[in-house]
């Protein structure tokens, strides 16, 4: 069962959430939040798998909260869920501990997708959070998410394999599945990718 704390500050929406997940058999809300300070002393208080963050928050932005949850509850993992779709909020929400993104315009199926991946330790951009919107979801395991952080680093195959305490060859697959995954040529494009360019 996965926890899930929804956070948005319009209360249409919110509920309309809250409902759909409601649902859903392996899906458990214990709380929802309408400003960034509730999230943050809400998650801290029920301990969910996932928040489920907006970005745009009276008082409090959503970039804020997210940061203040990865920092002082790093088992709870946080999934943005925002209309904002530039890569600017992208890049800062995976910057400040978000372990995923996605529209307001994703489907109901994507959104639980995605809560199910970043619950079990994965990565999600969904549609339109990427640089090209026609890219399909990219949906990283959590070793693969580290490795793509690595090379965007400018880390070598070889300093990964160090850094991670992993073999070279299992740092070349990883890579290899990165590529295509991230529907890339190389190493650069996907460092590229990983920043938002």
């Amino acid at each position: 069962m996965t926890t899930v704390l929804v956070v948005d500050d319009h209360p249409l929406f919110r509920g309309g959430l809250v409902s759909l997940l409601e649902t859903v058999d392996d899906i458990d809300v214990v709380g929802a939040a309408g400003d960034g300070e509730s999230a943050v002393r809400m998650t801290h208080e029920l301990q969910p798998d996932v928040v489920l963050m907006d970005l745009n928050l009276p008082g409090m932005p959503g970039l804020e909260a997210t940061r203040r949850i990865v920092a002082g509850d790093p088992g709870v993992r946080v999934l943005v869920l925002t209309m904002q779709a530039d890569q600017a909020s992208v890049m800062s929400a995976l910057r400040v501990g978000a372990s995923g993104y996605l529209l307001k315009e994703a489907g109901q199926q994507e959104v639980l997708a995605a809560i199910r991946s970043v619950a079990a330790g994965g990565t999600v951009l969904g549609r339109g959070a990427t640089s090209d919107r026609n890219r399909p979801p990219v949906d990283l395991t959590a070793r693969e998410s580290e490795v793509l952080a690595l090379i965007a680093r400018g880390s070598s195959n070889a300093e990964i394999a160090h850094e991670l305490e992993l073999s070279l060859k299992t740092v070349q697959n990883h890579v290899s599945h990165l590529l295509l995954k991230l529907q890339v040529r190389d190493r650069t494009q996907a460092a590229l990718r990983m920043r938002g360019l």
